[in-house]
């Protein structure tokens, strides 16, 4: 989860408590407890100014018994201990609505490429997916060379970008074994059959440590495979490492260091699927596994040049992945290109019975196809924003996509973080009363411990109206996409990229040009709920006509 700049200005009176006294930097000593400290008219008065909200003296005085009792209830309630993977008894689903598509059908997904064994196998280190699938098919590269190769190449980049919180060398090599021994015995799992990848450590992986990229939980172990991971292994696909997020899935500073890009390493990852996406990058990995919130494939993505994919919201499972926003987390691939993501996409999706929120809906890979005739919506503002990216929309008006004007609804959606800001306190709600939140390397103002603290105060009456207003903007986005394929926008647009992760729609992101810095910028495209088959046709079919993802970074490569 990226954070943009947490605003929450608090005009709070409560350093008048205990005769006009400021408020003690350290909490009360024995003796001297907050349970202590008298709860009167005055204070509840002091405590609703938070809230922006005045009452009359009658008023205060009838809800003074109620808040002394909440008071006492919340304390009954905190006696007992929750486990981050709790989600609350609520669901999330983004708003599927009808409408009508520019064609009947999609193209399906060409044949393996037809391409023989370099004489040196580094070679292959940026390969797509179907190509080191064919190498594998024809047993022309058996599944334990690739799985070393990856393994050392990621070595090689983990010394120069720190994007690795542990390796899993022994499951990978005792699993490529085996997938090598199931293909002479003619057995073949599909296109990610010995493909080697990275989980973000916020995954559990049996036989792990699963850190959350924080201190507090460097050493813990959670002896259950995330369903992401088990449906790779279904798929073939062999997990050679678990990658650094930056602490508690926000940004790219997590307790072993920062996380760099592979195109300028004095710039972060960003975050929070930061090591997933430098390792992709740096062509460590074929595909990694991240997750976003507000931004952590999109960022990242954008910062190391990838072609990611955060899907639509419920159509991969987030079992045994760290819960920071139950109705805001998703799972997705960060990989070379674009079309690389629906091959990733089509092995994770769909419904466990134990994530609530994830949704079984028909999903093809999609196939080259023309998008002549296809509506793409954009924003003339947003591409006013950014006139660097505006050679993708003429990209795609050669390619014969119409181009519709469009602009997402104008709703205050960073004031509606809000739902963010108080589920992520909620999940980390231990932490913060253990105080094991200072453990965090991150300690500023706009960090995890400082923002927990803050989230204590929001009501839940604002909490409840920003769920209010999301289900008012789901609604309007809905029909404001109705009439285009895909919505485009630079990667950098907060505002597109706060409407959809609240609605839940999915989106690419891929790299469309540099900066001065030679750090990557990039686009993105916005499809409809569900409809990731169609976004990834759009998508490809514009990236086969440029070169921006052929671009590698200039990393130092071993001769061994």
């Amino acid at each position: 989860m990226m954070i943009l700049g947490l605003v929450l200005a608090l005009h709070s009176p409560l350093a008048d408590l205990g005769g006009g006294s400021s408020i003690p930097d350290e909490p009360p000593t024995s003796g001297e407890t907050e349970q202590d400290t008298p709860i009167d008219e005055k204070a509840l008065r002091q405590a609703l100014a938070v809230a922006g909200l005045q009452f009359t003296g009658t008023e205060l005085a009838q809800m003074l018994p109620v808040a002394l009792d909440r008071l006492n209830e919340y304390a009954a309630m905190g006696e007992r201990s929750i486990e981050n993977s709790v989600a609350p008894a609520f669901i999330f689903r983004a708003l599927e609505t009808p409408w009508v598509p520019t064609v009947d059908s999609l193209a399906p997904q060409g044949a393996l490429p037809d391409v023989k064994r370099p004489d040196d196998l580094r070679e292959l280190l940026w390969a797509e997916i179907p190509l080191l699938a064919s190498l594998i098919e024809t047993r022309q590269v058996s599944c334990v060379e690739m799985t070393r190769l990856f393994l050392d190449r990621l070595r090689e980049v983990d010394a120069m970008l720190h994007c690795v919180i542990s390796y899993t060398e022994d499951r990978a090599l005792s699993q490529a074994k085996a997938l090598d021994e199931e293909l002479a015995a003619g057995k073949y799992r599909g296109l990610l059959h010995g493909i080697p990848y990275g989980v973000k450590d916020l995954c559990a992986v049996r036989g792990t440590r699963t850190s959350w990229g924080a201190t507090p939980y460097k050493d813990q172990v959670i002896e259950i495979d995330a369903t992401v991971v088990k449906k790779l292994d279904e798929a073939g696909a062999v997990l050679v490492a678990k990658t650094t997020l930056g602490a508690l899935a926000m940004g790219d500073v997590w307790y072993g260091g920062k996380t760099l890009s592979p195109w300028n390493r004095e710039h972060g990852s960003s975050g929070s699927s930061a090591g997933s996406a430098a390792a992709v990058g740096a062509g460590a990995l074929p595909f990694a596994i991240g997750s976003e919130t507000l931004g952590s494939i999109v960022s990242p993505s954008t910062r190391c040049g990838n072609s990611s994919l955060r899907p639509t919201a419920g159509r991969v499972s987030r079992f045994g992945a760290m819960a920071l926003s139950w109705t805001m987390d998703k799972l997705g691939p960060i990989c070379r290109n674009l079309q690389d993501t629906a091959v990733v996409l089509d092995a994770i999706e769909g419904a466990d019975g134990l994530d609530l929120d994830a949704v079984d809906r028909p999903f093809e890979v999609p196939g080259s196809m023309s998008i002549e005739g296809w509506k793409i919506g954009y924003s003339p503002a947003a591409f006013e924003r950014a006139e660097s990216h505006r050679s993708v929309l003429d990209e795609l008006k050669e390619l014969g996509a119409e181009l519709v004007e469009v602009e997402l609804p104008d709703y205050p959606v960073w004031p509606m973080m809000t739902i963010l800001f108080a589920e992520s306190a909620a999940a980390f709600d231990e932490l913060t009363r253990s105080d094991r939140d200072d453990e965090l390397v991150e300690q500023g103002p706009q960090a995890w411990p400082n923002s927990f603290r803050a989230a204590r105060l929001i009501p839940a009456v604002e909490y409840i109206r920003a769920q209010r207003l999301r289900t008012m903007l789901m609604r309007e986005t809905a029909s404001a996409l109705s009439e285009v394929d895909v919505y485009l926008a630079p990667a950098g647009d907060f505002k597109t990229l706060g409407v959809t992760n609240l609605t839940g729609h999915p989106s690419l992101v891929a790299p469309c040009g540099f900066q001065e810095n030679q750090m990557p910028r990039a686009i993105t495209f916005i499809g409809h709920p569900h409809d990731e088959a169609r976004l990834v046709a759009v998508g490809s079919a514009w990236q086969r006509s440029t070169t921006y993802h052929l671009q590698r970074p200039e990393l130092p490569v071993s001769d061994r």
